[in-house]
């Protein structure tokens, strides 16, 4: 199907149903006439999509090990190992190994190194898997508003069918009581 509109600038354009999806799901102005032909077109055809099999599909190695550095590293495991990784450290350095022979004396200063380094390296993996996930959810979102905007139409056609329903009902009432 084909449909000539009239823009603001009066000059006409042919679109196509592909178009006038397109045009609602961008939400620019669609002409009332060619609600029925949009209405046919999504309720034919799915417009629902698994988005998490689709992100699996395209995720890469780094996506995987960021995905899982950001599982680990966001765990209750990986805090209290850290906690205890940091009290070991410093008792060992302090009440272990004493008069001289400590590998980190009391500033600490080789711990401070080793958690600024996994800082610098732990921080832009977990944003990366959040960007990610950013998208994920921005891809579910478009793909709520499309499902919602299909069920928005097959209720306006379902109202729209009703209203036909009741008027026809009362005409036939109407022709019983004469």
């Amino acid at each position: 199907m084909v449909v000539i509109m009239k823009k603001k600038d009066t000059k006409e354009t042919i679109l196509t149903k592909k178009d006038i999806v397109k045009m609602l799901l961008k939400n620019k102005e669609l002409n009332v006439q060619d609600e029925q032909e949009l209405l046919d077109l999504l309720v034919d055809q799915p417009i629902s999509i698994d988005v998490d099999k689709l992100e699996d599909s395209t995720m890469t190695f780094g996506d995987r090990v960021a995905d899982k550095v950001s599982e680990i590293a966001g765990s209750w495991f990986f805090i209290i190992m850290f906690i205890l990784f940091l009290l070991i450290w410093i008792v060992i350095n302090t009440m272990i190994l004493t008069s001289g022979k400590e590998i980190d004396p009391y500033p600490f200063i080789l711990l401070n190194l080793v958690l600024s380094c996994i800082a610098a390296i732990q921080a832009p993996i977990i944003m990366m898997s959040q960007n990610r996930q950013a998208k994920k959810d921005s891809i579910r979102n478009q793909n709520d508003y499309r499902i919602d905007l299909k069920s928005e139409l097959i209720l306006e056609e379902l109202h729209d069918k009703m209203d036909i329903i009741l008027k026809n009902q009362k005409e036939i009432m109407k022709k019983l009581e004469k």
